[in-house]
């Protein structure tokens, strides 16, 4: 029994190390709040957590057995390290093509953008016009405004396509501007906490009672949701600096 769990705390501890490596990374670079929260993202890593961390070890408690040959358990533990790895690199790849690469500001909402909706980069519409704005693939995640063309037919096609399916607008490099510069629309869109769209009453008597306890004034209007997969976001800013003062959970 001893032989057996010397080998499943070392087998433990170096999976622990390589995927501490991996979802640091990841996390303290791309998926840093609101980032993992929007993205959905803890399932994938709470199956990768639970892949390399239980059933790895596991099965080298199983299979380590002090009579067996020491060749043939190495083959056996190498397979289960196989195994691991390949689910590590497809975990750490989804993870990877679904980081967070911008949170938008468009017409009445914040949003995230992840990098697999990006439209492709050799069309003119995934083309940056603020070159500082381009994603690559070391970039990470920005504030960004992105203001509605001014061409009500391209705006058309774009809400057209967007409804079919297709790429939005917030996908579009083509149209991210500085965030500074949309701060006036900003300010002028936002609403107090009982006016605020896709949340039932409940979550806004929540809101309004959280920004009570933190002491966050329910006027003038500071509130804007801010949306990605699952409940909304509410994000409060300070109306006259435009500070964002806190990301509050909806419910």
């Amino acid at each position: 029994m001893r032989f057996r769990l010397k080998a499943f705390g070392l087998h433990l501890l170096g999976s622990a190390a390589v995927l501490t490596l991996v979802l640091g990374s990841l996390f303290l670079g791309w998926y840093r709040w609101p980032g993992w929260y929007l993205t959905g993202v803890m399932t994938v890593s709470g199956v990768l957590a639970g892949v390399d961390l239980t059933l790895g070890p596991l099965l080298t408690f199983v299979i380590a057995n002090p009579g067996k040959p020491r060749r043939e358990l190495a083959r056996d533990i190498g397979v289960i390290v196989a195994a691991q790895l390949v689910a590590l690199c497809y975990g750490a790849g989804t993870l990877w093509i679904g980081r967070p690469l911008y949170y938008t500001f468009n017409a009445d909402r914040l949003e995230v953008v992840r990098a697999f909706e990006l439209v492709a980069p050799d069309t003119p519409a995934g083309q940056a016009t603020v070159p500082a704005l381009a994603p690559h693939w070391w970039s990470l995640p920005r504030w960004v405004w992105v203001p509605n063309p001014d061409d009500p037919k391209l705006m058309d096609e774009i809400v057209a396509a967007a409804a079919a399916g297709g790429a939005d607008i917030i996908d579009m490099p083509r149209f991210y501007r500085p965030w500074a510069e949309g701060l006036p629309t900003l300010r002028q869109t936002l609403v107090p906490p009982d006016k605020l769209r896709a949340l039932s009453g409940e979550q806004r008597k929540h809101v309004a009672k959280r920004m009570a306890e933190l002491g966050l004034p329910l006027d003038p209007p500071s509130t804007m949701n801010m949306t990605g997969r699952g409940e909304p976001l509410v994000a409060v800013f300070d109306p006259r600096t435009m500070q964002m003062k806190a990301l509050l959970y909806s419910q």
